[in-house]
């Protein structure tokens, strides 16, 4: 199977490629040549070599002006295959000779700026099996996946492509679904559950009855769907042949006009030569490509020019959730332990066992607990069991971590559990030690910290309508859409359901559609544009993207909507006014006043200008982005860094909470006062470096001091909180233990002050610690660029 770029290429864009460079070098040496020829003194051999030149460029301009009309567009080049035949019907060569090269230097930036990256899916095709194994009996052969016939049982082994759709049997399942519908977190399938072909087993293996042939099954279809949506992308327009549809007439009647009223046809050529749209055909591409290049600067690959117009004014934008508005992987958002233990020592336990296994929720496990620097044992006797979890033997105790076999406990503790975790759409992995259960730890796929401010960007950039497609489950899809503030959400979306979703949107108006993952390819490829986020791996997203993000960061689309709103306000720019030059030379050469070779040279001089002002493409922007100082770069790491460590320190204000509704004794005292040193010691120096050092280092760059008002307010309502917790814990030592009268307010301060801080470090995060780029400021650390903080 071939991809659909090179199934329906028309020959001309396949031979382009080799057509063009050919012809910008044939040009620029027959002037140079003839110019040579000329000065020497040989003028009639300069005129042949210019003629030649001039010839050069005749054939090809009249093939790309009939292949414009055959698509019912007369763009740029006919006005240049009238001015180079007429330079030569009344002896201008010289004039000829410039034309050609300009007319060749501009096909050639312009199929630079266009030319796309081959969109043949070769991912796909590489995921896809080749060969299944059949069971017949005791026996297990392999044949070809055009042999398998429904009823066939297969045997699918640990990390294997499933090859067709059929049924489980025999064992459940465990199954890795991210490559068709993008979510992250394993699924399990139990026996005569239906299973998709393209799907990974994430565990033991087990065995299907087909239920499809090869050709009929989903990834098959997948692939038929990106085949498909590439195939119907519309040709790219080019910017230049869009504003000649009105320079063109307006050229022709005024060259006409000036060679009538004169009687000289050489009047006529000055005109068109001056009239050659070489400011469309050169600034535009230069204005593109240069946009081409700062955007690859900011790690956003776009693959043609076309693209970059587009997307320059996209309206809509189509976005998955999993992976591209949020981390697309799952991590502990909290470890809620049973009465009478540790937080650490229950998530201690989970990481020691989860170690030794690949799944995905045991990585997220071990991972919290090396970031919180945690010391793990080393497990012995590990038993997986595939959609229950992981058990071993830890310091002399039996752990378990995973699904509970006996139901959820009865304790209220566990009731809580189950409760937050439906609250905030969170899996669990219960803990448990011998035959009691300890601890259950949460864990979703967060919102990426960038996502809300990303979002008003692209509102201000000009998309209007903002939609989430995901193959998720509404719940989860909808917190994220009002979290996000999106237009729509489209919840538990198959490939196929997706693709129809981007073509509907694509009716209404020009349409950019994001994804990271093989199940967004047909999608990316059904769009105006489709831009991929790469950094993982996501080939086959990429291969059908025409945009892809090489870091896994969904700013770098605002990033690239600047760049391509600028480039093509740079490039209309251009063009507009080097056509009002060169309306203002045409009126000069009608009346005699201006030879054709003395135009084509002023030709040139209008040439340089508005390709320097295309160049300032390459600059971007100077009204986007906040130039920082290095020391405020530097403060913002810092502490962003120290955010990371406080929010997890955090849940102490609930535990002390949730430790009054069942004790007031001198348990509670003692997690009372193990809140109240965590705020005095640890987040109230936080809140005042920043309140003294980080908030008038933003003052400047931010235009106003009154940009962190708000967030000074702030600090000094988690003051009066944490003083009035500290009255609380006070009353409580004299009288020995919290009194009846304190629990209300001592509850509401510290729940409140709990959600205020999550609140408080969400908004720094968004509105000020995304000004930075850290990527960039630790390379520049490393550089000694910037110094190192405290």
């Amino acid at each position: 199977m071939s991809g659909p770029e090179s199934t329906h290429r028309p020959w001309w864009l396949r031979i382009r490629p080799l057509v063009e460079p050919v012809l910008l070098a044939v040009t620029v040496t027959a002037l140079f040549l003839g110019c040579l020829a000329w000065l020497v003194g040989r003028h009639e051999i300069a005129d042949g070599i210019w003629v030649a030149g001039t010839l050069s460029g005749v054939v090809p301009a009249v093939v790309w002006v009939v292949l414009s009309l055959y698509r019912g567009r007369a763009g740029v080049d006919l006005l240049a295959v009238l001015s180079l035949v007429g330079t030569l019907w009344v002896g201008e060569y010289v004039a000829g000779a410039l034309i050609a090269v300009m007319l060749s230097t501009g096909r050639f930036l312009d199929a630079a700026a266009q030319r796309r990256a081959s969109k043949d899916l070769r991912a796909l095709l590489e995921h896809a099996p080749r060969f299944a194994r059949r069971k017949a009996g005791d026996a297990v052969t392999v044949i070809p996946l055009a042999d398998v016939a429904i009823g066939d049982v297969l045997v699918v082994g640990p990390g294997e492509v499933v090859p067709v759709d059929g049924r489980i049997e025999g064992a459940e399942a465990i199954l890795d679904e991210s490559v068709l519908t993008g979510e992250p977190l394993q699924v399990e399938r139990a026996i005569g559950e239906p299973v998709r072909s393209g799907v990974v087993n994430a565990a033991t293996a087990f065995d299907i009855r087909a239920t499809a042939t090869a050709a009929n099954s989903t990834y098959a279809g997948i692939v038929r769907l990106a085949e498909q949506a590439g195939s119907e992308s519309a040709p790219i327009v080019r910017l230049a042949d869009r504003y000649a549809a009105a320079f063109l007439p307006v050229a022709l009647v005024v060259a006409a006009a000036a060679g009538l009223a004169s009687g000289s046809w050489v009047r006529a050529v000055a005109v068109l030569v001056v009239a050659t749209p070489c400011p469309l055909l050169l600034a535009a591409p230069v204005a593109i490509v240069s946009g081409l290049s700062r955007a690859s600067r900011h790690g956003v690959v776009v693959r043609s020019g076309g693209a970059l117009e587009n997307l320059g004014h996209a309206k809509t934008l189509v976005m998955d959730k999993t992976g591209t508005l949020t981390a697309g992987r799952p991590v502990v958002v909290d470890v809620l332990p049973a009465p009478g233990y540790d937080r650490r020592e229950v998530l201690r336990l989970a990481a020691s066992v989860d170690q030794m296994s690949p799944h995905v929720l045991a990585e997220a496990i071990v991972t919290e607990a090396l970031a919180q620097d945690i010391p793990l044992s080393l497990p012995v006797n590990m038993i997986e069991q595939p959609g229950r979890g992981v058990a071993a033997t830890v310091d002399g105790a039996q752990v378990s971590v995973g699904k509970l076999s006996t139901g959820v406990p009865e304790a209220g503790w566990a009731r809580a559990a189950v409760n937050r975790a439906s609250l905030d759409t969170a899996a669990i992995a219960w803990v448990g030690v011998d035959d009691a259960v300890i601890g259950a730890v949460l864990l979703r796929d967060p919102l990426r910290r960038t996502a809300p401010r990303t979002m008003r960007r692209l509102r201000a950039a000009g998309f209007t309508r903002l939609v989430m497609l995901t193959g998720d489950r509404s719940a989860p899809a909808r917190e994220v859409g009002t979290v996000l503030g999106l237009d729509e959400v489209y919840a538990d979306q198959s490939p196929a359901d997706k693709v129809a979703a981007v073509r509907a949107e694509r009716e209404k108006a020009v349409t950019v559609m994001v994804g990271d993952g093989v199940n967004d390819a047909p999608a990316l490829a059904a769009a105006t544009v489709g831009v991929a986020i790469g950094a993982r791996g996501a080939t086959a997203s990429s291969e059908a993207a025409d945009i892809v993000l090489t870091t896994d960061r969904l700013d770098r689309l605002a990033d690239a909507m600047d760049i391509a709103r600028w480039s093509r306000h740079i490039a209309v720019q251009s063009a507009v006014v080097g056509m009002a030059l060169s309306l203002l030379a045409m009126g000069v050469a009608a009346f005699g006043w201006l030879p054709p070779a003395a135009g084509a040279l002023l030709q040139e001089a209008i040439d340089v200008a508005v390709i320097l002002n295309a160049l300032r493409a390459l600059r971007g922007n100077p009204a986007v982005g906040i130039a920082l100082p290095h020391e405020t770069e530097a403060l913002l790491l810092r502490f962003a860094a120290e955010h990371d460590i406080l929010r997890d320190a955090l849940s102490q204000l609930r535990d002390a909470a949730s430790q009054l509704d069942s004790h007031r004794d001198e348990s509670a005292i003692d997690a009372l006062d193990r809140a109240y040193r965590f705020l005095t010691d640890q987040l109230l120096p936080h809140e005042d470096a920043e309140q003294h050092d980080l908030y008038p280092a933003l003052a400047a760059p931010l235009g106003s001091a009154e940009a962190t008002a708000t967030m000074s307010r702030t600090h000094a309502e988690i003051h009066r909180l944490t003083d009035r917790i500290g009255n609380h814990l006070e009353l409580a030592r004299n009288a020995g233990a919290v009194q009846l009268d304190q629990l209300d307010d001592l509850r509401a301060c510290l729940y409140g002050l709990h959600a205020l801080l999550r609140l408080h470090f969400l908004q720094e995060e968004e509105n000020y610690f995304t000004l930075t780029d850290a990527e960039d400021i630790e390379a520049k650390r490393t550089a000694g660029q910037i110094p190192p903080t405290r």
